[in-house]
């Protein structure tokens, strides 16, 4: 028998255990099965296992077709439905194939099996299972629930990822020792915001990424939000602006009325050096007293009282005031990356492909300047010249070719912003000049 077929009866099995033992709840069913059997609002007793469920939880097109020969298995043509015609004959054909480690990463089982396999332990299998709140389904029901039709244009504010959606997580980045400190502390501040209100420590989790544009900053939020599995309300701040004066300090204020109806979530601000250019500029009052509201808002939000972890991110530091700085409790500093990251990150992004004569080493000493976002860039610009050529496999020389390319687009990308810069007083007279004599046309 195939593990097609192990794969299939341990769906059936799940739903059947989640059917009868009334004291398990979604969180003691896998994420896979949990949003295949998912019916509204929740899991339904007894669960869907239709043909359609058990293939989206599988990934096997004919699920039938992989246990159609087992003697306790039976099928609704009618209605599609797969079920088990004899449980314990089930349980036992289940119990001599699958192994501890199986079984230990699904809760409904592990409740069944603990007292038969040494190394199961229900709490433990629960403790360690992805839970609900960070599904999409469960995001999305959150969301119809908490927002009516009249209530649409707030979440046009913003986009709201569920953290089981977010494809980044913090192992597949290379943070600095600050970096992974912070995100440790910030870790255990959300896991003890009881103990931290017994304390009255409640100014925490107002955390300023500040750094180049492609350091990460957007990606180690994101990671955080996979790791916590807290759902993920991003907002930049230009975006927010209204066209109709009055408006935008209303957006602001929507905007932190979503992440307070998601919380526990984290509000991710970006562009947060829009705030500074409007406080120093000679806009409309109505946008300076936009800028107020959020600065407000910012400190009115708190971790421990509203179960929002505030992020802003800016590529722009020297451009915020002290005003701004001192509603962060922690500024965090992503740098471009020394040689050694750039080593690592290199083995990162090339993790899935095979590369002949791979050298990171000497690849990170010839990108000096280049960001994590640059290196991938540089990949898949090796990786697409390669697909030319009809390979699947690169070369270090295919790298070092494409980090060449690369500083030749980004020098003359650099050029003609200076040359912009630089042009002639009476070329851009003339060119206004021409703007004008078209616009009286």
């Amino acid at each position: 028998m195939t593990d097609r077929a192990l794969d299939v009866v341990e769906f059936l099995l799940t739903a059947r255990v989640y059917e009868r033992d009334t004291d398990l709840d979604e969180n003691d069913l896998p994420p896979a099965v949990r949003g295949a059997l998912w019916d509204g609002s929740g899991v339904s007793r007894p669960p869907k296992a239709t043909e359609e469920s058990v293939a989206e939880a599988t990934g096997f097109d004919d699920p039938w077709e992989a246990v159609a020969g087992l003697m306790f298995t039976d099928r609704d043509s009618f209605s599609g439905r797969i079920r088990l015609v004899d449980d314990e004959m089930a349980r036992e054909w289940y119990a001599d194939r699958a192994d501890a480690e199986r079984i230990a990463s699904n809760p409904a089982l592990a409740s069944v099996f603990e007292d038969e396999f040494e190394d199961v332990d229900y709490e433990a299998a629960r403790e360690a299972n992805r839970p609900v709140a960070a599904d999409p389904q469960w995001i999305e029901g959150l969301l119809d629930e908490m927002f009516d039709e009249d209530d649409e244009e707030m979440l046009d504010l913003v986009e709201v990822q569920a953290p089981a959606e977010i494809e980044t997580t913090l192992d597949d980045l290379v943070l600095t020792d600050e970096q992974r400190a912070e995100t440790m502390k910030v870790s255990k501040a959300i896991e003890h915001r009881d103990y931290l209100a017994q304390v009255g420590l409640v100014e925490v989790g107002k955390l300023l990424f500040v750094g180049p544009p492609g350091t990460g900053k957007t990606s180690t939020a994101r990671g955080l939000a996979h790791r916590l599995d807290l759902p993920f309300v991003e907002v930049k701040l230009s975006m927010i602006t209204s066209q109709y004066l009055g408006e935008t300090a209303k957006n602001v204020e929507k905007v932190f009325e979503v992440a307070k109806r998601l919380s526990p979530c984290i509000l991710f601000i970006d562009e947060f050096d829009f705030v500074a250019k409007t406080r120093t500029s000679d806009e409309h009052a109505a946008i300076k007293r936009a800028v107020n509201t959020l600065l407000k808002a910012i400190d009115e939000m708190s971790l421990v009282k509203d179960d929002v972890l505030l992020v802003g991110a800016t590529n722009h530091p020297d451009e915020l005031d002290a005003a701004v700085w001192r509603r962060f409790d922690e500024i965090l500093s992503f740098p471009k990356p020394t040689e050694a990251m750039r080593a690592d990150i290199l083995r990162l992004v090339t993790r899935g492909i095979d590369v002949e004569e791979f050298d990171p080493e000497e690849l990170a000493a010839n990108t000096d300047g280049l960001t994590g976002s640059d290196l991938r860039l540089v990949l898949r610009e090796a990786v697409l010249d390669a697909l030319v050529e009809d390979r699947t496999t690169l070369s270090q020389e295919d790298l070092l070719a494409a980090v060449e390319s690369f500083e030749e687009r980004d020098h003359l990308r650099n050029l003609d912003s200076l040359e912009e810069a630089i042009e002639p007083d009476e070329e851009r007279d003339h060119d206004h000049d021409h703007e004008h004599a078209h616009a009286d046309d």
